[in-house]
């Protein structure tokens, strides 16, 4: 047997998955509350005591970890105008994992300073400028930001022409700095992986440290990424293949949480439509959003915003008392579980716009001109239309009756200007091994590929029974 442990350090709970790399199969799976407050470790030695109780002291020839603990990667970034340089920021930031809690657009001020102080974020990312462009915003923007009082690394990412100027004007023992290549050195031309692979190369030499998981070596290797990139490195894997093992195609993922909902896309997303423009921003293949404002308990009120209540007592059938009283409730007990069948209708509803309202943020829009020669279409973003299959997973997703139904509500009642899945199915990842197999595809591609295709869509036990 050659046993592999897979670790993911989350914000809620800490999950390990053991492996088996000869016969391609999940040994066992355990979690525990991740122990943020003291040291995480406890969280890791507790849920492996469940994990060996069912493997009978399994030895693992490869520990492999991601995190998301204490809040993930917080990033703040700015860039030169909202539409493109802020956007292409965003992009990168969120492909690297990272959560972003603000972006600032055109020349920073003093005010914006203590702002980002008051955020102290974990990466602040300087962008602004296609290469040989504009130089006066980003250089600007350095020379404020070297004056924030708290310290943080800083990553700059836009016009080459500027960018020494910027790493001298920062450089300081509190906020150290990376040069990378222009996350959009032509207009509308993304490029994002440099930046995206110098976030993750701090996220390991720098945060890690800062939370408290770089030690018990003998424990664990390392951790690698964090969890939301391990989750998109398992997407693209189950999307495009390997050489002996074929992919299933063109996907998308939703990822339902208490406080967040993330959504993926590994599609190219050109108009399907030889009629439609494309313009814009190319947005990459491989996409992560993350809407910091939609969730089941913590954010249950950008769901009321974003859809507004008539639509959540339309869809569960609830009275507009019994919808505003279950809100209040959960507002103030966010453990809350849904235990009756008017709990789980109101639960039903709040998943089903959650994902309305994640998946059109998400995707792309159709935007409809009128010119002297006729109408003519406009596409900003990605045609996701043709999408087929979208993975589920978030608690009230996974323990839903029928996620499926979610899914339908969530897809109809959307105007035909936005570029959503128009009748995917729907598949649950019900083990939660994405980001486990995210970790694994750094090792063995084709187990982890292999595993998913086995298990999504299936049970994996962590309870230890």
């Amino acid at each position: 047997m050659q046993a592999v442990l897979l670790i993911d350090f989350g914000s809620t709970f800490t999950k390990l998955t053991a492996v088996d790399l000869e016969e391609r199969r999940i040994l066992a799976a355990a979690q525990s509350f991740t122990t943020v407050e003291s040291d995480v470790m406890q969280g890791f030695n507790c849920a492996l005591e469940i994990l060996q109780e069912q493997l009978g002291g399994v030895e693992f020839i490869k520990r492999l970890a991601c995190s998301s603990a204490a809040g993930g990667l917080r990033m703040v970034a700015s860039g030169l105008v909202p539409s493109l340089t802020a956007k292409a920021a965003k992009l990168a930031a969120f492909g690297a994992g990272a959560k972003v809690i603000k972006t600032f657009s055109y020349e920073l001020t003093d005010e914006d300073i203590d702002v980002i102080d008051d955020i102290a974020p974990d990466i602040f990312l300087l962008t602004g400028g296609t290469d040989g462009g504009n130089v006066k915003v980003i250089q600007h923007n350095a020379g404020l930001i070297a004056t924030a009082k708290k310290p943080f690394p800083i990553v700059i990412a836009g016009n080459r022409s500027a960018a020494k100027v910027c790493h001298e004007v920062i450089a300081s023992d509190i906020h150290p700095t990376y040069i990378t290549e222009n996350v959009m050195p032509e207009l509308n031309r993304l490029n994002i992986a440099p930046a995206q692979a110098v976030i993750r190369e701090i996220f390991l030499d720098r945060i890690v440290s800062a939370k408290g998981l770089s030690h018990e070596k003998a424990l664990i290797e390392g951790i690698i990424m964090p969890t939301p990139a391990s989750v998109l490195a398992a997407l693209s894997l189950l999307s495009k293949g390997t050489e002996k093992t074929e992919g299933i195609g063109e996907i998308m993922c939703a990822d339902l949480g208490g406080a967040t909902t993330d959504v993926y896309s590994i599609a190219k997303g050109y108009p399907l439509n030889p009629s439609v423009m494309l313009s814009g921003l190319r947005e990459p293949f491989e996409k992560r959003s993350v809407e910091g404002d939609i969730g089941m308990r913590y954010s249950a009120k950008g769901i009321v915003d974003a859809q507004g209540l008539e639509e959540i007592i339309n869809i569960s059938g609830l009275s507009k008392e019994e919808a505003e009283n279950y809100l209040s409730e959960i507002s103030k007990d966010k453990s809350r579980l849904p235990s009756d069948n008017k709990t789980k209708a109101m639960d039903f509803a709040l998943a089903a716009l959650a994902i309305r309202t994640a998946l059109i943020r998400h995707a792309g829009e159709l935007e409809r001109i009128y010119t002297p020669s006729g109408a003519v279409y406009k596409q900003q973003g990605k045609d996701l239309t043709g999408i087929d299959k979208i993975i589920l997973t978030g608690g009230a997703l996974v323990h839903s009756d029928n996620p499926q139904a979610i899914l339908d509500i969530a897809i109809s009642n959307i105007e035909e200007s936005s570029l959503v899945p128009r009748n995917p199915k729907a598949i649950v990842d019900r083990g939660y091994i994405l980001s486990a197999m995210g970790l694994l595809s750094t090792y063995d591609e084709e187990s982890a590929i292999n595993i998913m295709k086995q298990y999504i869509g299936g049970h994996v036990d962590r309870t230890g029974q």
